[in-house]
């Protein structure tokens, strides 16, 4: 079990002494994740781990809350990790990923529901991905990338040499027959398969797919329907304008919903619920809806629970497909979604028992369970955790006929009188959203929120256009321009927030990763209001980027076209084009493997800050891919972020 080794590369100042209670005090909240409850209720498990460590375990409980977890103990040695917990139909065993003890090698365990004997079922050499059961629970369904590996774009990515087309490893459909333990693999070899559901007879399943290479192809995945034999047979079901994710049949088997939307990273799902027949159609069922659909169940055949991005939170409403009416059940300011990465939320198979993962800025995460919008606590694991930081609020303000939402966390300690300097925190995506949750996700990149209150800073996270949460209007609204209204709306929260708090205008920095490092890069080119900045893994020219990037597929909605068709439209948005109207001193961070923001990006950046004499610095962080894993960098880019900020605004 690793844990936090914090890395000194700055003096034992006050600010290392800060950083290192901080991230000492934060390595030690208990992480949950991957929930998923037993189809008749009764029994829930997920993923545990601490935010200092690497190692992931699968714990088994009660609905009920009436005895404690237990963690399932396997028969090997070694760091581990547990991931995709699945249910079998008679809810008495837990099928699950286990990388134990095989050099990072992942298998299929299952487990009684009492936590008791443990078995791992398969043995093989690859990538494995999202098991499902078949609803007579004779087999399970996984994803397999046989003899490679995978994990997406999040990751980092790995050398590419030779013959770079012939290096293609399409993600596909493996069944194992639970009772031989044979696997058979039955999706076409040409489709990278995203995501897949089962009919509810077992005969088919509908997917979503394209032609590999299936990080860059997400983008362009259709909806198919398949024969879950070996026969091969499939059909193309829908052919859709933007992106796709979560296809789920019906129960009756006469309907496939899915949702579509602008979306700019696989796993982080937001967009209108569609439905259609098998054989194709389309029809959608929340048109000019003022949220995002991130995750939903089936209840009946004309009755569908969503789950929501709702303002900078969540909401879970019911959806009568008689007439497309929807009653809310139940919203909060927390990030909830079941589906995608880093599922929080399950739901029993009648729909009266559900669980989830709640936490906010000042509220360390626990699972909650229960009847639907009436949980109740079951874990205590954090109850010792108290916030050292501000507490955080929701804010909201106008611009240009928007209505914009955000979070402010103010500094741990306000005296009258005084003014402290702010930082603008803006999110990746750009389709994504800033909820509230405690600082210690996500490889603790979010633990910058908490180490900035902590030292005197208020801290800005907006939600502009672009944004999910108010409908897919708003999420589209800055298509074709990148850093144009959704910068407006930034510093129009930067105008609001300095009038309603004790905001020192001449005091004010900015911040941000993948999209949120463009805005940041981009900011500094179009206003000299703010007096630091660090831009992570960001994109300095729109027009260069297309060509190095490993995903670039998403840029086309968008863009509207490709670099090739339409330069003008990725020139407009680049910083490079107006590099010259820097004077803001500028930290760049960036990993080395970085598939989405490629490194070169941030050295461009940074090589026109350097000639023009600008103060920057760069530091690009060995192995890393666009999310940091190794606990010591993690820490240092916090040390470095704060230190830069304290240089300049201090």
């Amino acid at each position: 079990m690793k844990h936090f080794l914090l890395a000194c590369f700055i003096p034992m100042t006050l600010t290392a002494q800060n950083m290192q209670e901080l991230t000492q005090q934060l390595g030690k909240t208990v992480l949950y994740g991957d929930i998923a409850v037993s189809p008749d209720g009764a029994h829930l498990a997920w993923v545990q781990s601490t935010a200092a460590t690497t190692s992931k375990q699968t714990y088994i409980g009660e609905t009920s809350g009436s005895a404690p977890a237990k963690p399932v103990k396997l028969p090997t040695t070694g760091e581990r990790n547990d991931f995709a917990l699945a249910w079998s139909p008679d809810s008495k065993t837990l099928a699950f990923f286990s990388s134990s003890g095989e050099r990072g090698q992942r298998q299929l365990w299952t487990v009684r529901n009492d936590a008791s004997d443990p078995k791992k079922i398969t043995n093989l050499t690859g990538y494995l991905a999202r098991p499902r059961w078949s609803h007579d629970g004779k087999q399970i369904a996984f994803l397999y990338i046989e003899g490679a590996g995978g994990g997406g774009p999040l990751m980092a990515a790995p050398a590419t040499t030779g013959v770079i087309d012939t290096a293609i490893h399409n993600q596909r459909i493996a069944v194992l027959d639970v009772t031989n333990e044979q696997v058979r693999q039955v999706s076409p070899p040409d489709l990278h398969i995203y995501d897949y559901d089962w009919s509810p007879d077992d005969k088919m399943f509908v997917v979503t797919a394209a032609p590999g290479p299936g990080d860059n192809n997400w983008w362009i995945a259709k909806i198919w329907t398949m024969s879950s034999s070996n026969s091969g047979r499939i059909s193309l079901a829908y052919e859709p304008s933007l992106q796709v994710a979560v296809p789920r049949w019906s129960p009756d088997g006469k309907s496939i919903a899915f949702i579509e939307g602008i979306m700019s990273d696989e796993g982080f799902h937001g967009g209108d619920l569609l439905v259609i027949p098998p054989t194709g159609g389309q029809a959608n069922r929340t048109p000019d809806r003022k949220a995002s659909v991130n995750s939903f169940f089936w209840q009946a055949p004309d009755r569908i629970l969503l789950i929501e991005y709702l303002g900078g939170g969540s909401a879970i409403s019911e959806l009568n497909l008689t007439d497309d009416s929807a009653r809310t059940i139940w919203k909060g300011p927390e990030g909830i979604h079941a589906f995608g990465n880093f599922p929080n939320f399950a739901l029993s198979k009648d729909g009266k028992v559900a669980a989830a993962v709640r936490s906010t800025y000042n509220s360390p995460p626990e699972v909650f369970a229960g009847p639907l919008g009436k949980w109740s606590q079951l874990t205590n694991n954090n109850a010792a955790l108290k916030a050292s930081w501000g507490e955080a609020e929701s804010i909201e303000w106008t611009n240009e006929q928007l209505n914009i939402q955000g979070w402010l966390v103010p500094p741990a300690k306000i005296e009258p009188g005084k003014k402290y300097p702010m930082v603008v925190l803006i999110h990746g995506g750009p389709s994504g959203v800033t909820t509230s949750e405690w600082p210690a996700s996500f490889g603790m990149s979010r633990a910058i929120i908490a180490a900035l209150s902590m030292r005197g800073y208020y801290v800005l996270l907006p939600n502009p256009r672009g944004s999910y949460g108010q409908g897919e209007d708003f999420t589209r609204a800055n298509v074709k321009d990148f850093g144009g209204g959704d910068l407006r709306d930034d510093l129009a929260g930067v105008d609001a927030a300095t009038k309603q708090y004790p905001v020192d205008p001449n005091r004010l920095g900015v911040a941000g990763w993948s999209y949120g490092g463009f805005m940041t890069m981009w900011t500094v080119t179009q206003t000299d209001r703010f007096r630091a900045a660090v831009a992570g893994a960001g994109i300095a020219n729109w027009q260069s980027y297309y060509g190095q990037n490993l995903i670039g597929q998403w840029m086309i909605p968008f863009f509207g076209a490709s670099v090739y068709d339409d330069p003008a439209v990725y020139e407009k948005s680049s910083p490079i084009r107006f590099i010259k109207n820097v004077k803001t001193p500028t930290l760049v961070i960036v990993g080395e493997h970085d598939a989405e923001c490629p490194a070169s990006q941030s050295y461009e950046f940074w090589h026109a800050l350097k000639a023009l004499g600008v103060p920057t610095k760069l530091i690009i962080y060995p192995g890393e891919g666009h999310m940091f894993i190794e606990p010591k960098h993690q820490v240092d880019r916090l040390e470095q972020t704060v230190e830069w900020f304290d240089k300049y605004l201090k």
